[in-house]
């Protein structure tokens, strides 16, 4: 049962205040891997360069997160946090935010789709002046329903590949009313969170969900972009066979350079023990390839939204023989006896079935969205509505506090490196 209560920030919607102990510890552990946004959060705690800035979060409710709401607070800004996800809030983390913080928290692991959407609206109602989208929810919700607003949008930020798609189409088509920076393009967040936190991340919600040995089984994975990378080094690494299928040719190259199978869907369907879609597309798998796959096939989900599985056609094919073995396994009897487990509801399996990135990798995501807002309200009347990418000296500066804290040192041109590399005219 969801608890609603009122703190100094007002009225949140989270479901057990009681978790608040727990939550506390959590993220003070997720901390102790988050330098760089530490350093960040120190600094805007003297500098005050978010002071009084009403800020709408809709992200995975997290530890990691919460470290990346407190920075933002300490630089001075008020916080208004919904989940990105109905499964992606841990509980605890809403719980200390609310109470121990007084942020307003609207965010219940489980929720329905319509309890979502309330959420969503409860953030919008704090009228924020600046957005923080992981999917791009809150800002399409927005658009569609309260356009009204949009004047007081100095700008926002966007997590994910899905919501930077969806927000270039906006753009396309004229109704993105303020900048918002793509933190998903910048090279210490996709080349890291992407790959490295996705690859390991998912991997742990499927095993936890389903206590699987990997080695030895055939993963087939769709979609060889940065996080279909990631799985795919990460399940080699585990011992399994991987396949994979892509729609573009370059991509699909890559991977077979890389010495992965390359196939169509069609024919990786019948091969696969385990599928794992990561395209930002939808009905990716669908009825002809649940009808040609192996009994006990596990299929799940690392994109964004769930619909690049086709449950409609899976709850079709198994009129209504559904049951739950295990928490977060959907095992579903098709009619000529065979099963096809689908895990975590067809949502991201790394947050509905384990805890999302490891903080190491999430401390450098989140320091891009720290500064990113930053650079924003620093440089309001300068920047034009659309789409826009996260400034080159910011992305630098957060792989140089990352070397910093991990005690890297690099090496640095010397003035004749940097004349010869300045000059046309010397040759061999």
């Amino acid at each position: 049962m969801s608890t609603t209560l009122s703190s100094g920030a007002g009225a949140n919607e989270i479901k057990d205040a009681g978790l608040a102990a727990l939550g506390r510890r959590r993220v003070a552990w997720a901390a102790q891997s988050m330098p760089v946004l530490a350093a960040i959060g120190a600094r805007f705690a003297k500098e005050q360069p978010l002071r009084g800035l009403r800020i709408g979060a809709c992200l995975h409710v997290t530890t990691e997160t919460a470290n990346l709401m407190l920075a933002l607070q300490a630089g001075g800004a008020q916080i208004a946090l919904c989940a990105s996800n109905p499964l992606s809030t841990q509980d605890d983390v809403a719980a200390t935010l609310a109470l121990d913080h007084g942020m307003r928290v609207f965010a219940i692991k489980g929720i329905d789709n319509a309890g979502y959407y309330r959420h969503i609206e409860s953030a919008i109602a704090t009228r924020p002046q600046f957005t923080m989208d992981d999917g791009c929810d809150l800002v399409t919700t927005m658009i569609t329903k309260h356009a009204d607003q949009l004047a007081d949008v100095i700008g926002g930020t966007e997590e994910t590949t899905t919501g930077v798609i969806r927000l270039r189409s906006m753009e396309a088509e004229g109704v993105l009313k303020f900048p918002i920076v793509a933190v998903n393009d910048a090279l210490t967040k996709h080349l890291f969170d992407n790959r490295y936190g996705t690859g390991q991340s998912t991997l742990d919600g499927i095993v936890r969900a389903t206590n699987t040995l990997l080695a030895g089984k055939t993963i087939v994975i769709a979609g060889f972009g940065w996080c279909g990378r990631g799985i795919a080094a990460r399940a080699r690494g585990m011992g399994a066979q991987v396949v994979i299928t892509e729609i573009d040719p370059t991509k699909a190259l890559e991977a077979a350079m890389e010495g992965f199978a390359v196939m169509p869907m069609s024919d990786a369907a019948p091969r696969g023990d385990i599928f794992i879609t990561v395209t930002g597309n939808t009905h990716v798998l669908r009825e002809e390839h649940f009808m040609a796959m192996k009994s006990g096939a596990l299929v799940a989900n690392s994109g964004h939204f769930n619909v690049e599985i086709d449950i409609e056609a899976l709850e079709r094919l198994a009129e209504g023989e559904k049951t739950q073995p295990r928490e977060f396994v959907d095992e579903y009897r098709l009619g000529d006896g065979r099963t096809i487990c689908l895990l975590g509801e067809g949502r991201l399996i790394n947050l509905a079935a384990a805890e999302g990135h490891p903080a190491a990798v999430m401390d450098m995501s989140f320091a891009n969205q720290a500064l990113s807002a930053e650079y924003i309200v620093k440089n309001r009347s300068k920047l034009a509505a659309g789409v826009i990418p996260v400034p080159q000296e910011i992305d630098r500066e957060v792989a140089r506090l990352k070397l910093a804290a991990l005690g890297v040192g690099i090496d640095a041109l010397t003035p004749e490196q940097q004349r010869y590399l300045a000059s046309w005219n010397e040759g061999t």
